[in-house]
Protein backbone atom coordinates (compact mmCIF):
# COMPACT_ATOMS: atom_id res chain seq x y z
CA UNK A 1 0.00 0.00 0.00
CA UNK A 2 1.10 3.56 -0.70
CA UNK A 3 1.63 5.98 2.16
CA UNK A 4 -0.55 9.00 2.82
CA UNK A 5 0.97 12.00 4.58
CA UNK A 6 -1.61 13.89 6.64
CA UNK A 7 -0.87 17.49 7.60
CA UNK A 8 -2.64 17.75 10.96
CA UNK A 9 -3.30 21.27 12.31
CA UNK A 10 -2.84 21.77 16.04
CA UNK A 11 -4.18 24.26 18.56
CA UNK A 12 -3.10 27.89 18.72
CA UNK A 13 -4.53 28.02 22.24
CA UNK A 14 -4.49 24.76 24.21
CA UNK A 15 -8.03 25.31 25.52
CA UNK A 16 -9.59 26.02 22.10
CA UNK A 17 -10.28 22.38 21.20
CA UNK A 18 -13.42 23.44 19.31
CA UNK A 19 -11.21 24.97 16.59
CA UNK A 20 -10.12 21.49 15.48
CA UNK A 21 -12.65 19.79 13.15
CA UNK A 22 -13.76 16.33 14.24
CA UNK A 23 -12.67 14.77 10.93
CA UNK A 24 -9.08 15.24 12.09
CA UNK A 25 -9.59 12.20 14.32
CA UNK A 26 -10.36 10.07 11.24
CA UNK A 27 -6.93 10.97 9.88
CA UNK A 28 -5.28 10.26 13.24
CA UNK A 29 -6.91 6.82 13.32
CA UNK A 30 -5.52 6.16 9.86
CA UNK A 31 -1.92 6.98 10.82
CA UNK A 32 0.78 4.61 12.03
CA UNK A 33 3.53 7.20 12.64
CA UNK A 34 3.75 10.83 13.68
CA UNK A 35 6.48 13.32 12.90
CA UNK A 36 6.09 16.19 15.36
CA UNK A 37 7.86 19.34 16.45
CA UNK A 38 7.36 18.55 20.15
CA UNK A 39 6.33 15.06 21.23
CA UNK A 40 5.00 16.02 24.67
CA UNK A 41 2.67 18.75 23.41
CA UNK A 42 1.63 16.70 20.36
CA UNK A 43 0.64 13.77 22.57
CA UNK A 44 -1.31 16.09 24.86
CA UNK A 45 -3.04 17.71 21.87
CA UNK A 46 -4.10 14.36 20.40
CA UNK A 47 -5.40 13.08 23.75
CA UNK A 48 -7.45 16.23 24.31
CA UNK A 49 -8.83 16.36 20.76
CA UNK A 50 -9.68 12.64 20.71
CA UNK A 51 -11.58 12.98 23.99
CA UNK A 52 -13.46 16.06 22.74
CA UNK A 53 -14.48 14.42 19.47
CA UNK A 54 -15.13 10.96 20.91
CA UNK A 55 -16.51 11.42 24.46
CA UNK A 56 -15.75 8.48 26.72
CA UNK A 57 -12.95 7.19 24.49
CA UNK A 58 -9.20 7.61 24.80
CA UNK A 59 -6.44 7.41 22.21
CA UNK A 60 -3.84 4.69 22.74
CA UNK A 61 -0.76 6.87 22.24
CA UNK A 62 1.70 3.98 22.31
CA UNK A 63 0.06 2.41 19.26
CA UNK A 64 1.91 4.97 17.14
CA UNK A 65 5.56 5.51 16.25
CA UNK A 66 6.92 8.92 17.21
CA UNK A 67 9.67 10.97 15.54
CA UNK A 68 10.87 14.45 16.44
CA UNK A 69 11.42 16.99 13.66
CA UNK A 70 14.69 18.71 14.49
CA UNK A 71 16.56 21.45 12.69
CA UNK A 72 19.47 19.31 11.53
CA UNK A 73 17.04 16.92 9.94
CA UNK A 74 19.23 14.23 8.36
CA UNK A 75 18.27 11.41 10.71
CA UNK A 76 14.58 12.28 10.86
CA UNK A 77 14.43 12.71 7.08
CA UNK A 78 15.92 9.24 6.68
CA UNK A 79 13.28 7.82 9.07
CA UNK A 80 10.55 9.65 7.15
CA UNK A 81 11.68 8.14 3.85
CA UNK A 82 11.82 4.70 5.45
CA UNK A 83 8.25 4.92 6.78
CA UNK A 84 7.06 5.92 3.31
CA UNK A 85 8.88 2.93 1.79
CA UNK A 86 7.16 0.71 4.38
CA UNK A 87 3.79 2.05 3.20
CA UNK A 88 2.98 3.64 6.59
CA UNK A 89 0.49 6.49 6.83
CA UNK A 90 2.15 9.47 8.48
CA UNK A 91 0.84 12.46 10.39
CA UNK A 92 2.88 15.66 10.59
CA UNK A 93 2.02 17.96 13.51
CA UNK A 94 3.37 21.46 14.02
CA UNK A 95 3.83 23.00 17.47
CA UNK A 96 0.97 25.43 16.74
CA UNK A 97 -1.25 25.91 13.70
CA UNK A 98 -0.71 24.31 10.31
CA UNK A 99 2.25 22.07 9.36
CA UNK A 100 4.47 23.41 6.62
CA UNK A 101 3.59 27.06 7.26
CA UNK A 102 6.43 28.79 9.14
CA UNK A 103 7.22 25.28 10.33
CA UNK A 104 10.11 22.78 9.96
CA UNK A 105 7.68 20.10 8.73
CA UNK A 106 7.95 21.76 5.31
CA UNK A 107 11.17 19.81 4.64
CA UNK A 108 9.39 16.50 5.15
CA UNK A 109 6.48 17.58 2.98
CA UNK A 110 8.95 18.43 0.22
CA UNK A 111 10.38 14.91 0.50
CA UNK A 112 6.89 13.40 0.26
CA UNK A 113 6.22 15.38 -2.91
CA UNK A 114 9.50 14.21 -4.45
CA UNK A 115 8.59 10.61 -3.59
CA UNK A 116 5.20 11.08 -5.30
CA UNK A 117 3.29 10.39 -2.08
CA UNK A 118 -0.25 11.66 -1.51
CA UNK A 119 -0.17 14.69 0.80
CA UNK A 120 -3.46 15.65 2.47
CA UNK A 121 -3.64 19.10 4.11
CA UNK A 122 -6.38 19.22 6.74
CA UNK A 123 -8.43 22.22 7.83
CA UNK A 124 -7.58 23.91 11.11
CA UNK A 125 -6.51 27.18 12.77
CA UNK A 126 -3.80 29.26 11.11
CA UNK A 127 -2.68 32.45 12.83
CA UNK A 128 -1.54 34.12 9.60
CA UNK A 129 -4.91 33.81 7.88
CA UNK A 130 -6.97 34.50 11.01
CA UNK A 131 -5.07 37.74 11.65
CA UNK A 132 -5.31 38.79 7.99
CA UNK A 133 -9.04 38.07 7.89
CA UNK A 134 -9.71 40.28 10.91
CA UNK A 135 -7.25 43.07 10.10
CA UNK A 136 -9.24 44.83 7.39
CA UNK A 137 -6.01 45.07 5.38
CA UNK A 138 -5.38 43.97 1.79
CA UNK A 139 -6.24 40.27 1.56
CA UNK A 140 -5.60 40.17 -2.21
CA UNK A 141 -1.88 40.88 -1.96
CA UNK A 142 0.03 39.94 1.16
CA UNK A 143 3.38 38.51 2.19
CA UNK A 144 4.43 36.57 5.27
CA UNK A 145 8.03 37.41 6.13
CA UNK A 146 8.46 35.40 9.35
CA UNK A 147 10.74 36.85 12.01
CA UNK A 148 12.41 40.25 11.71
CA UNK A 149 16.08 40.64 12.72
CA UNK A 150 16.90 40.69 16.45
CA UNK A 151 19.58 43.36 16.13
CA UNK A 152 17.89 46.75 16.55
CA UNK A 153 19.71 48.46 13.68
CA UNK A 154 18.97 45.60 11.29
CA UNK A 155 15.37 45.37 12.53
CA UNK A 156 14.71 49.06 11.86
CA UNK A 157 16.24 48.71 8.41
CA UNK A 158 13.96 45.72 7.70
CA UNK A 159 10.88 47.63 8.92
CA UNK A 160 11.66 50.56 6.62
CA UNK A 161 12.05 48.17 3.68
CA UNK A 162 8.75 46.41 4.47
CA UNK A 163 6.92 49.72 4.75
CA UNK A 164 8.40 51.02 1.48
CA UNK A 165 7.48 47.82 -0.36
CA UNK A 166 3.97 47.89 1.12
CA UNK A 167 3.50 51.47 -0.05
CA UNK A 168 4.81 50.73 -3.53
CA UNK A 169 2.98 47.45 -4.16
CA UNK A 170 0.01 47.72 -1.77
CA UNK A 171 1.13 44.56 0.04
CA UNK A 172 0.01 43.64 3.54
CA UNK A 173 3.23 42.63 5.32
CA UNK A 174 2.77 39.91 7.98
CA UNK A 175 5.40 38.96 10.55
CA UNK A 176 5.91 37.38 13.96
CA UNK A 177 8.20 37.67 16.96
CA UNK A 178 9.27 35.54 19.91
CA UNK A 179 6.69 36.55 22.58
CA UNK A 180 9.25 37.88 25.08
CA UNK A 181 10.49 40.33 22.41
CA UNK A 182 7.05 41.64 21.39
CA UNK A 183 7.40 44.97 23.19
CA UNK A 184 10.78 45.73 21.63
CA UNK A 185 9.38 45.00 18.16
CA UNK A 186 6.36 47.23 18.71
CA UNK A 187 8.60 50.02 19.96
CA UNK A 188 10.70 49.75 16.79
CA UNK A 189 7.59 49.81 14.59
CA UNK A 190 6.12 52.88 16.29
CA UNK A 191 9.30 54.93 16.10
CA UNK A 192 10.14 53.89 12.53
CA UNK A 193 6.92 53.87 10.49
CA UNK A 194 5.00 56.81 9.06
CA UNK A 195 2.02 58.15 11.06
CA UNK A 196 -0.57 57.08 8.43
CA UNK A 197 0.72 53.50 8.07
CA UNK A 198 -1.76 50.92 9.35
CA UNK A 199 -0.52 48.46 11.95
CA UNK A 200 -2.52 45.46 13.16
CA UNK A 201 -1.75 43.47 16.30
CA UNK A 202 -3.49 40.10 16.79
CA UNK A 203 -3.03 38.55 20.23
CA UNK A 204 -3.93 35.16 21.75
CA UNK A 205 -5.75 34.04 18.62
CA UNK A 206 -8.62 31.57 19.28
CA UNK A 207 -8.06 31.99 23.05
CA UNK A 208 -10.32 33.59 25.66
CA UNK A 209 -8.09 36.68 25.82
CA UNK A 210 -8.02 37.14 22.02
CA UNK A 211 -8.00 40.63 20.60
CA UNK A 212 -7.24 41.99 17.14
CA UNK A 213 -6.90 45.71 16.52
CA UNK A 214 -5.89 47.75 13.48
CA UNK A 215 -4.91 51.38 13.96
CA UNK A 216 -2.61 53.88 12.30
CA UNK A 217 0.85 54.34 13.78
CA UNK A 218 -0.27 57.77 15.03
CA UNK A 219 -3.22 56.17 16.84
CA UNK A 220 -1.10 53.36 18.34
CA UNK A 221 1.29 55.92 19.81
CA UNK A 222 -1.56 57.10 22.05
CA UNK A 223 -2.07 53.56 23.42
CA UNK A 224 -0.26 51.82 26.25
CA UNK A 225 0.78 48.40 24.91
CA UNK A 226 2.30 45.55 26.90
CA UNK A 227 2.37 42.19 25.12
CA UNK A 228 5.30 40.64 26.95
CA UNK A 229 5.22 36.84 26.55
CA UNK A 230 1.81 36.83 24.81
CA UNK A 231 1.61 35.04 21.43
CA UNK A 232 1.00 37.66 18.75
CA UNK A 233 1.16 38.25 15.02
CA UNK A 234 1.69 41.62 13.34
CA UNK A 235 0.52 43.16 10.05
CA UNK A 236 1.59 46.35 8.31
CA UNK A 237 0.01 48.24 5.42
CA UNK A 238 1.43 51.57 4.26
CA UNK A 239 -0.76 54.26 2.70
CA UNK A 240 -0.22 54.78 -1.00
Amino acid sequence: MKSIVYLIPSLLDEEAVETIPSYIIDAVKNCQAFFVENERTARRFLKKTWKACLPGQEIVIDNYEWFIIDKTGNEVQSSFRQKIKEGKNIGIISEAGCPGVADPGQELISIAQKMNVEVKPLVGPNSILLALMASGMNGQQFRFVGYLPINEHERIKAIKELEAESQKKNYTQIFIETPYRNNQLIESILKTCKPATKFCIAVDLTGKAEWIKTKTIAEWKKEKIDLHKRPAIFLLLAQQ
